[in-house]
């Protein structure tokens, strides 16, 4: 028997794959360079000659290869080949150097031979401009110490032309040895290609590798490699559609494709990824949209590096503008050229999510022990499967021809899957893909389809696992195709996380949790709304509706409402629903947008939102939809403070709705409120009255009890002094609450906005009071620069010494202010252009001013000394950031309390806010 003949053939040369090799490194004539420098200088002295040639021949070799590139944007296999000969060339070259000129052996002995072997993705023959160049160093015993200079001189040459190099150099036993300990070391040496050196130590190290740690541990290998792999695509946030992808290590990327061919390399001992098909792991036509996949991820990558000029594997917002550009994407109505290009980017990364269920599946046919992925859920088998059988727990076919029989069942498979809590079978998965297409216009108008599909979609088990393996299979948007046009589709802004198809996935999976009480701690409103709604499904359908008309041009909740109009009735919903549907759709931005930029304590605020909203059942279904929307933007974005705020905006209108009118009416909610608070500070009768008569009405109405308590009990112990300043943790909102008691003057409220921001805080709401004896009382709410409270006691001082050196003019604020970092660059990726609005009609006491803007540090600061130059009061500020957009509501009067009505007046303050918001206000005096 040949013990070689399970050992796979050597990798390809890179060099095979590219044409004109001689434009991007010619060795021949490098190397007689090299022998022409040490002949006339010497090995010594000629160094210094030599190390300027390789340098000038590697920068001339990027540059060649940077050329290609922008001349050929999506070549990205030809790309990598040709970086990986340009480091092999230069591999050899210094490897010649050290071993026959600065540590030359006439007659070497068996120790004395060393070979130079590429691993990991270089051992493939691919690399990015910027790669890690990783080399392993092979000797046939323990190193001599000639082994150990010729390695030194090496790496010292490969360091000085600036290579990032990971290296190892042992014996072949320590190789064979820590292979068999180390599963990254052996996921190296598998991808192991002769560079240079003794070709026979290279064999003998492939051949023991092969034989002595590879054989008999295939699942073992497998097992070890894909719990890796979950743990990669944890660290790098579990889904492919995460807005600013890892294209190397994140999910559907390039390592998960290298993932398959390590592990068929592995198992089946193939030595190219073409030859996965020969042994029955793919479809010819899966191979060629693996090929494809893996071309565009490293075209897109080559890019990354050539741009920035270093390994740079995220794609971020601002590269993904000029990687679009130079790939050659365009704009198209209703979508930018980089959401066209990061549609495509994400459609190949859901292909390498297809490819990995496929691949996996037969592994666990024919190596089950060590790759079973899940185990059945149920203990006992369900009885009618409708003509699905049982393959180890999961949901497979009879035959291959079951979907083709009758093409509802494509929708039933899922509906199965969820009603008994089944896994599918990948290779029902793979069926189910390859016959989507028989998803026809009969198929999608099919009674009994449409239900099976409502029934997956208000399922009260899992229905964002069941519709995500649908989409995974192209059934969804198949079946929906107004929902297939957005599957994959990014919306470049730093605010949403996912893809428009995740995002509306994730808040029905959110919807359902809420709705089987399981989210109640975080969502105790919601689960106790949820409960009392009419009608669940209506919800259902909103959600997955919401969204779905993103990338058409115009306005997508209009446009959203009209594809309702359309889909629900074929999906079975009654007329009365789908009006509610419609209208859930075209207002989903409502509710958000009333609690987050208006004044919740104005009356006319609730009134208008309740003339609006018009029934109680209408407001819990928004309300709902509302928070799903929200947290399904992605992590951090739903906190405490948007929570409450919520819930102050539903218990507010819902009291307007059922009663027709405010359950208590100004005078009396004063009164309660005074009556608490006497309550809670038992002060003598004299005393407290004294002392509730400097608080005018809008405040009493404005604040909660506990706000008020705190206040007061700040205005006692601050007694004749002009200052006093509040700080502590107030958990019911996620914040920080400031407070600052003090002798009210001109340009108060912008000294004190800068005063928390030199001190690292976002205010996220202001209100802003002045007793009856003229002194200023103003609470804020600030977050630190993760949205989350300051609570160590050290901060708190920070802030409140901020505060007090802003208001005393120790430091000349306009300074500390221009000192604080600006913001991260990734921003810069997006264009907003700044405009304030004016509106008379949202309050019967203020004029409200909305800013739009570009976020950035000190921004508040500079509209509210706009507001100060512009001789207005400002008597609240509400803040509300939307990734890279923020957007500051202020509720102002003129200096006498009255609305601002001159035309003239709010012209200037309209202009004065918008050179401000777009960074052009006039520097600040103090």
């Amino acid at each position: 028997m040949n013990v070689r003949a399970n050992i796979p053939a050597a990798p390809a040369d890179p060099g095979k794959r590219i044409v004109r090799q001689r434009e991007i490194i010619d060795r021949r004539e490098l190397a007689e360079k090299i022998e022409e420098i040490i002949a006339e200088h010497g090995m010594t002295k000629g160094r210094a000659n030599i190390l300027p040639l390789l340098q000038d021949a590697l920068a001339d070799g990027r540059a060649e290869i940077s050329k290609r590139l922008l001349a050929k944007p999506s070549a990205g296999h030809e790309m990598a080949a040709a970086q990986s000969f340009l480091v092999d060339q230069l591999v050899r070259l210094i490897h010649d150097i050290a071993v026959h000129h600065q540590y030359p052996v006439s007659n070497p002995s068996s120790g004395e031979r060393i070979a130079v072997m590429a691993v990991g993705g270089y051992g493939r023959g691919e690399m990015a401009p910027h790669s890690d160049v990783d080399i392993a160093f092979l000797t046939p015993h323990k190193a001599t110490s000639w082994t150990e200079q010729a390695v030194e001189a090496m790496l010292y040459w490969l360091w000085d032309l600036g290579l990032k190099v990971g290296q190892s150099s042992r014996s072949i036993d320590e190789m064979v040895r820590m292979a068999k300990e180390d599963l990254s070391i052996r996921t190296a040496l598998l991808e192991g290609r002769y560079i240079w050196g003794d070709t026979g130590v290279y064999e003998e190290a492939k051949h023991r590798f092969f034989n002595e740690v590879v054989a008999g541990t295939d699942s073992t290998f497998v097992s070890e490699k894909l719990a890796e792999r979950d743990a990669r695509h944890k660290k790098m946030g579990d889904s492919r559609y995460v807005v600013e992808p890892n294209v190397k290590e994140g999910k559907g990327g390039m390592r998960d494709l290298q993932t398959l061919y390590w592990i068929g390399k592995y198992v089946h001992r193939v030595a190219s990824a073409k030859e996965l098909v020969e042994v029955g792991l793919l479809t010819a036509d899966e191979f060629k949209r693996f090929r494809k996949a893996a071309n565009f991820l490293w075209a897109v990558r080559c890019h990354m590096h050539d741009m920035t000029g270093r390994a740079e594997d995220r794609l971020t917002f601002d590269l993904q503008t000029e990687v679009a550009q130079r790939m050659n994407f365009a704009d198209r109505p209703g979508k930018s050229a980089v959401e066209r290009f990061m549609q495509y980017y994400f459609l190949n990364a859901k292909v390498v999510g297809n490819l990995t269920g496929v691949f996996l599946a037969h592994l666990d046919e024919t190596h089950n022990a060590g790759v079973r992925r899940f185990l059945p859920s149920l203990t006992r088998k369900p009885k009618k499967l409708k003509g699905f059988v049982l393959d180890r727990g999961r949901l497979a076919l009879p035959d291959e021809n079951f979907f083709e029989e009758d093409p509802v069942r494509l929708i039933e498979i899922f509906w199965l899957a969820d009603k008994h809590g089944l896994e599918v079978h990948p290779l029902a998965m793979r069926s189910a893909r390859r016959d989507a297409k028989l998803i026809d216009n009969k198929i999608r108008n099919d009674r009994r389809a449409n239900k099976l599909f409502l029934d997956v979609l208000c399922s009260p088990r899992d229905p964002e696992l069941v519709l995500r393996w649908m989409n995974e299979a192209a059934i969804f948007g198949r079946f929906i195709p107004d929902f297939g046009r957005v599957v994959a589709q990014m919306q470049f802004d730093m605010y949403h996380h996912y893809t428009v198809d995740e995002h509306s996935i994730r808040a029905i999976g959110l919807l359902a949790r809420i709705g089987s009480g399981k989210l109640i701690e975080d969502h105790p409103n919601s689960t106790a709304t949820m409960e009392k709604l009419q009608n669940r499904r209506v919800l259902f359908v909103a959600t997955l509706l919401h969204d779905i008309a993103k990338g058409r041009g115009g306005d997508h909740s209009v446009l959203g409402a009209e594809v309702a109009l359309e889909l629900c009735p074929r999906l079975g919903l009654k007329p009365h629903e789908t009006e509610l549907v419609a209208w859930l759709v075209r207002n989903h931005l409502m509710m958000s947008a009333v609690a987050f930029k208006r004044d919740l304590s104005d009356f006319k605020t609730i009134q208008d939102f309740a003339s609006q909203v018009k029934s109680v059942e209408r407001l819990r279904q928004l309300t709902v939809l509302t928070v799903v929307d929200i947290r399904a933007v992605g992590p951090g974005v739903w906190n405490s403070w948007k929570r409450q705020l919520l819930t102050d905006l539903f218990e507010a209108t819902q009291e307007v709705l059922l009663l027709g009118h405010k359950q208590r009416g100004r005078k009396e909610r004063i009164a309660e409120k005074k009556a608490v608070l006497a309550e809670t500070l038992d002060l003598p009768e004299d005393e407290f009255k004294t002392l509730a008569s400097r608080f005018t009405d809008p405040y009493w109405i404005a604040e909660p009890d506990d706000i008020i308590a705190q206040n007061a009990r700040l205005v006692l112990d601050a007694g004749d002094t002009d200052l006093s300043i509040f700080a502590d943790i107030y958990p019911e909102r996620g914040a920080t609450l400031i407070t600052v008691y003090a002798a009210d003057h001109p340009g108060l409220f912008y000294r004190i906005a800068g005063g928390i921001h030199v001190s690292g805080g976002n205010i996220i709401d202001a209100r802003i009071h002045t007793t009856r004896d003229g002194m200023a009382l103003d609470n804020f709410l600030v977050q630190d620069p993760h949205g989350k409270p300051f609570t160590e006691e050290d901060q708190l001082e920070r802030l409140k010494q901020a505060v007090e050196d802003a208001l005393a003019n120790r430091a000349k604020l306009s300074k500390k202010l221009d000192a604080r970092p600006l913001t991260h660059s990734r921003a810069d990726a997006f264009a907003i252009t700044p405009f304030a609005l004016i509106d008379n009609e949202a309050s019967n006491r203020f004029t409200v001013v909305e800013v739009n803007a570009q976020d950035r540090p000190a921004l508040l600061n500079e509209l509210a000394y706009a507001l100060f130059e512009s001789k207005v009061t400002v008597h609240s500020a509400h803040i509300a950031t939307y990734g890279e957009r923020a957007v500051d509501t202020f509720y102002i009067t003129d200096l006498l309390g009255g609305k601002i009505t001159s035309k003239q007046r709010l012209n200037g303050l309209q202009k004065r806010l918008t050179n401000a918001a777009g960074g052009k206000a006039t520097k600040k005096a103090a």
